[in-house]
């Protein structure tokens, strides 16, 4: 399979590369900068990401491209156009002004294969506090703006390109088919990558991989579950054994409901009721990150507890798609690790299984996109994402049953209000958080000290970023209204107007 290798510097735009690759129907993946794997025979060309760094500091970040450079296409964007100036005998200087924002490309090279049929004065994105003020004697500019001469270059003994400005954000109006020429017209890519070619293609490595070894999976009730469940069953049918478990942290009805939509898949599936077992191992924790270790290492337990009930297991499958992939990698420059995943890391010697992940390389909507290509019904390819840990992270502080209660139906309330309002397909994630805070109120002639509830709505693509959602006022004031007055314990809703970053998704 042809691939472009993407390397990060710690950009917020490095994720962004790699959607609009994928969109072009290529493959590719994300490397840290100084993690350069040795490059095979489907390596079609490298791209170096920008980086909140400067190539001008003592401890830039400088990887090692002799075997890149020169041998494969390579696209340096912003710090990745200023690594190949700086690094190579040009020079790079801190910028009179920093450079943030709209720009024009006044002068464009049509006759390079990167700018072919992109319009003079198109505009684009720059983001950048230094500028190449010299390049090397054979590095030749094929762009430039008003304020910025070296907006993009071409190196004129090989296919080795440098962009100031950022092509895959949105303001940069042609970045797109510039993307594109360099991937289609410089790399030769063919574009075959869709979610079609990925599910058979994976299906027939499952079953190479696997032959007739048993297999394990949890089911979260989620789209990422769902759809690796279902593409294990089309490997290995009856070989495959789906565990669904209860920790008592689920949504209202949660458990009932999924169970009996598996079981219509046609899936073998198990289902546990281990409330209990998390509930009481959960008492008096309130450091959220002490919650998802406690609730990982349940989950284990219960889950080695009925592995061990079905006879020559060998593997445990899990839904690891690539953004739990990428938060959880941590080397100096790409971003610090966020959080822990529960289904990120591997497993205790103990249960002796190993791993398969079918949908690691994939973002969330991808994954959605296969499932619509296995022919998944919407009533699981549209389900909201819900955190692994479930609502033991919605509820800041120590976690009780009577919590637990109180959150499940302020919950229900705002998703099915959600859906009653043709508003849930609008919102990528909802959910209510339970706050440490209680605040004065009345109801009737009494005066209450009760807690406050939190609502979140976030829209996104994939969660690596999100903004919150513009639900209508008269939407938020109803259920208000209804969560005040029929849930018990609760006097006031709040609305989350943050986005992701600066904030998180979720709050613990």
């Amino acid at each position: 399979m042809e691939k472009i290798i993407i390397l990060d510097f710690g950009s917020q735009y490095t994720q962004l590369i790699a959607r609009k690759v994928r969109e072009l129907n290529v493959y590719c993946e994300i490397h840290p900068y100084n993690k350069i794997h040795k490059l095979d025979k489907n390596t079609k060309g490298v791209i170096l990401s920008g980086s909140p760094f400067s190539v001008r500091d003592d401890k830039a970040l400088i990887p090692d491209i002799e075997q890149i450079k020169g041998k494969f296409p390579l696209l340096g964007i912003c710090y990745g156009a200023q690594h190949l100036a700086h690094n190579y005998g040009g020079l790079v200087a801190a910028s009179k002004h920093r450079e943030y924002g709209r720009a024009n490309l006044e002068f464009i090279d049509n006759s390079n294969q990167l700018f072919k049929t992109i319009n003079k004065n198109t505009q684009v994105w720059m983001s950048h506090g230094d500028s190449i003020v010299k390049l090397p004697s054979n590095y030749k500019i094929i762009a430039s703006t008003a304020d910025v001469n070296v907006g993009a270059f071409k190196i004129e003994s090989e296919e080795t390109y440098g962009i100031q400005f950022h092509p895959e954000v949105y303001h940069t109006t042609e970045g797109k088919q510039m993307l594109k020429n360099f991937l289609v017209n410089i790399c030769n890519c063919k574009q075959n990558w869709t979610p079609d070619s990925f599910a058979d293609s994976t299906i027939n490595k499952l079953k190479e991989k696997l032959k007739y070894d048993k297999v394990i999976l949890g089911l979260s009730g989620g789209v990422d579950s769902t759809v690796a469940a279902i593409l294990l069953h089309k490997a290995i049918n009856k070989n495959l054994t789906c565990i669904f478990v209860d920790n008592g942290l689920l949504r209202k009805n949660e458990y009932e409901e999924v169970l009996n939509s598996y079981k219509k898949l046609g899936l073998q599936i198990i289902g546990v009721d281990a409330k209990n077992a998390f509930i009481s191992k959960l008492k008096g924790i309130k450091d959220p990150e002490q919650k998802r270790k406690i609730i990982g290492s349940t989950f284990i337990d219960v889950f080695d507890n009925e592995a061990t009930k079905i006879s020559n297991v060998k593997w445990l499958a899990q839904g690891t798609i690539y953004p739990d992939v990428i938060e959880s990698i941590s080397v100096k420059g790409p971003s610090a690790t966020i959080k822990s995943h529960h289904n990120v890391g591997g497993l205790p010697d103990f249960m002796k299984l190993k791993i398969v992940e079918p949908l690691r390389l994939l973002f969330k909507d991808e994954v959605r996109r296969v499932g619509k290509a296995l022919k998944i019904s919407d009533s699981f390819l549209q389900r909201h994402p819900f955190p692994g840990p479930g609502l033991a992270i919605r509820i800041l502080g120590d976690i009780t049953d009577e919590k637990i209660k109180i959150l499940q139906e302020v919950d229900s309330i705002f998703i099915n209000g959600l859906k009653e309002f043709d508003l849930y397909n609008e919102v990528w994630q909802a959910g209510a958080m339970l706050l440490p805070v209680q605040s004065v109120g009345v109801m009737g002639d009494e005066r209450t000290y009760e807690q406050v509830v939190a609502l979140r709505a976030v829209s996104s693509t994939d969660g690596m970023t999100a903004d919150w959602s513009h639900l209508p006022y008269e939407f938020l004031s109803k259920i208000s209204n209804k969560i005040i007055n029929q849930v018990k314990g609760i006097n006031r809703v709040v609305y989350d107007i943050s986005s992701k970053p600066p904030s998180t998704i979720e709050w613990e």
